[in-house]
């Protein structure tokens, strides 16, 4: 038996505890200083120096990674009352719309950072709107499934409305003109509500976007 190390055990626990730390450090930096945080605003933040912040770390890379890694992990349990809705089609579409919108629209600076720090994040790299999107994706499995239909559409349907979403929402936070966040919503529900609608008449199915829907089972 492979005598455990007890000193490489702890040292260990402490580098992600120290990790954590300052990665927790860098998101609170991107709030206060925006998309174009600097290292060392985030070592200040941390309350170390730039050198020793990157011990921690492979390089700026690794931190942004580590960064989005954390961000996919508080929008998923942000938005986990999401993954399990009741209601009409309408009523879901908007009740996820919303929440991401205002989260995206609380989270403004850390969305723009992310966007410029990975603007086309692989699959193996943790990102925010693959979060949702995964999550998305398995919902949509599961009804496309409980209504006798194809579920291979479910994958590219869900990551494509979250980058529509996604993208809209950027250029409104840019530049939001005098369309308000509820017109916004309302905007990006009807269009989504086509786009699925579209899906399931191809299919041969009808449903009514404003009457109750059972969740599928297992979901």
């Amino acid at each position: 038996m492979t005598k455990v190390d007890g000193r490489a055990t702890r040292w260990a626990g402490q580098q992600e505890r120290r990790r954590a730390e300052f990665v927790d450090a860098a998101l609170a930096a991107i709030a206060e200083h925006g998309p174009d945080v600097s290292t060392e605003q985030i070592a200040e933040r941390a309350g170390v120096a730039r050198t020793r912040l990157y011990r921690h770390f492979d390089g700026a890379e690794d931190l942004r990674r580590a960064i989005a890694q954390r961000a996919a992990e508080l929008v998923t349990a942000d938005l986990a009352p999401l993954w399990h809705p009741e209601g009409s089609p309408n009523e879901m579409i908007s009740t996820v719309i919303s929440t991401h919108l205002r989260w995206l629209t609380e989270h403004a600076h850390l969305h723009r950072y992310l966007a410029r720090a990975q603007p086309a994040a692989a699959d193996d790299r943790p990102d925010v709107r693959g979060a949702i999107a995964r999550h998305l994706s398995r919902l949509f499995t599961g009804y496309l499934t409980a209504l006798g239909l194809d579920p291979a559409p479910a994958d590219t349907i869900a990551f494509g409305l979250v980058g529509y979403v996604e993208s809209a929402t950027t250029r409104w936070l840019d530049h939001p003109g005098t369309l308000s966040l509820p017109q916004l919503t309302a905007q990006l529900t009807g269009t989504i509500w086509a786009m699925l609608d579209h899906t399931l008449r191809a299919g041969g199915v009808e449903l009514d976007p404003d009457r109750p829907l059972p969740l599928p089972e297992g979901l």
